[in-house]
């Protein structure tokens, strides 16, 4: 017979769902990143609309 025995401990019970937590904002960092990306973006379709209207033939 063991001289020790271990008490079984149980994990206490949830009563009610969690809340999800509030959504962090976004850092400065990534907000400027956002800014630059954009921009970046409207200035390569701006340049790729100019240079289909350079190609297209004069009739």
């Amino acid at each position: 017979m063991p001289a020790f025995t271990f008490e079984k401990i149980t994990p206490p019970v949830r009563r009610a769902p969690t809340a999800a937590a509030p959504e962090k904002p976004r850092g400065v960092i990534s907000q400027m990143i956002d800014r630059i990306a954009e921009r970046r973006a409207r200035r390569a379709l701006r340049d790729e609309r100019t240079q289909l209207r350079d190609e297209k033939p004069a009739e």
